[in-house]
């Protein structure tokens, strides 16, 4: 590691610190980030400022799906060509960014924002269950698919919303065939593998 005293700069330690607590990014790296934007023109990294600053202010979370999106309701619950009678059960945005990239799902996502965890201290109340459920009761919805990861934690989950949803007799509640290998993390599942679990997506067994 790089010691504090070794820095000629105290702007650029600071720089580093805070580069340094992005995830996966140790101090070395981050110093490598840091140099490179000092070899820049002052345009280019005060546009990569304002771009960062302009996010982190005006970015929303859909009111429909909680997935990111500029306006109160994202481009996909906006969009007249998707079947709004489907719903794609997701742990993250990073899920809905790797299904959407197999272009093998047409229907409409919903977003937890993680899963049942209580060594991590995640709770089902910490959650987006309750607001799936809510959609489900406003009715319109005939399939609902639960495409968490094949972890425990997810499985854990999957089992949590189908008991919710049970009281909806109607409702299909299918999940992800395990073309994606057991602990792994959806997001980084190869586009044909994912799009074929969702393709092959079968009824959620919750014994």
């Amino acid at each position: 590691m790089i010691q504090n005293e070794q820095y000629p700069s105290r702007l650029l330690e600071n720089a580093v610190s805070q580069f340094s607590r992005l995830p996966g990014i140790g101090r070395k790296t981050a110093l490598r980030l840091v140099l490179h934007l000092l070899r820049q023109d002052a345009e280019d990294v005060e546009q990569l400022a304002s771009a960062l600053t302009t996010m982190k202010r005006n970015v929303r979370h859909c009111r429909v799906c909680h997935n990111i999106s500029d306006q109160d309701v994202c481009s996909v619950c906006s969009d007249p060509r998707r079947d709004k009678r489907t719903v794609c059960v997701v742990e993250n945005i990073q899920d809905v960014m790797a299904i959407e990239n197999t272009r093998q799902y047409n229907g409409l996502y919903h977003v937890l924002g993680g899963v049942i965890s209580p060594m991590d201290g995640i709770s089902p109340s910490d959650l987006e269950i309750n607001s799936l459920v809510e959609r489900v009761g406003q009715g319109g919805i005939d399939e609902v698919i639960l495409a968490l990861s094949p972890t425990m934690e997810g499985d854990t989950t999957n089992f949590y919303i189908f008991r919710k949803l049970a009281p909806y007799g109607q409702l299909k509640i299918t999940v992800i065939a395990r073309g994606v290998s057991v602990g792994d993390e959806l997001e980084y599942a190869d586009e044909v593998t994912l799009g074929r679990s969702i393709t092959n997506r079968t009824l959620f067994e919750g014994k």
